[in-house]
């Protein structure tokens, strides 16, 4: 259980909480770098400024390998609450400061089983996360909002990276033999796919010039 927060007295009653439900605690100051080993379960934020201390450190640890996939529950104060709009991909789950302990253990306890059932199916290719059980496709930490032929357009090449699909067994595999569209439909989805990955993540789908699309080969 990774815990980011400074030291205070609220940490430390959190740091007993979890002791008390069943946890090992692992502290790691905000300010710091987020650690790049996986760490069991959950990560906690504790913070009494989510502007300038839960949002730069949720966005750090979704870039690292160990964070990426780690369910992420943000203990916030009442009067901070309205700095969660705009934030919701970077977090899982979110309680109030303070909280009674036995809805600390609930909350941890589903993210724990829900996160359970996700990372077992989940496909990774870089820092692409699909999870066939929720058809949700997470970049960095992310929900991308993809439609479902988005999606499955997406699932087909990150089923096997490398592999170069032509227009029509793409066609064929993602809209089916019977769909009577042309050739164009599957430019168009890779282009809006392509523009929700972002400026920064597009290259991940490749053209290649004659034949079809990839995904680039990237580390799982």
């Amino acid at each position: 259980m990774l815990v980011l927060a400074d030291a205070s007295a609220a940490r430390e009653h959190l740091v007993t909480d979890l002791v008390v439900l069943g946890y090992r605690p692992l502290l790691h100051p905000e300010t710091e770098r987020p650690p790049t080993e996986p760490a069991p379960g959950v990560a906690l934020i504790l913070t009494d400024d989510v502007r300038n201390h839960a949002v730069p450190s949720s966005e750090a640890l979704r870039r690292t390998d160990a964070g990426r996939s780690m369910p992420l529950l943000w203990l916030v104060d009442e009067a901070d609450l309205g700095n969660l709009a705009g934030n919701e991909h970077l977090l899982d789950e979110f309680l109030t400061v303070p909280y009674p302990t036995a809805e600390l253990g609930a909350r941890l306890a589903l993210l724990r089983h829900r996160s359970a059932g996700e990372l077992e199916d989940a496909v990774r290719r870089g820092p692409l996360v699909l999870n066939p059980l929720t058809y949700q496709v997470r970049l960095d930490g992310r929900a991308l909002d993809l439609t479902f032929m988005e999606y499955e357009l997406l699932k087909l090449l990150m089923g096997f990276p490398g592999r170069v699909y032509t227009r029509e067994e793409i066609l064929s595999l993602v809209w089916g033999y019977d769909y009577f569209g042309g050739m164009r439909t599957v430019d168009v989805h890779v282009r809006r796919v392509r523009a929700k990955l972002g400026q920064d993540h597009a290259w991940l789908i490749e053209t290649v010039r004659g034949v079809g699309y990839r995904l680039a080969e990237v580390r799982v």
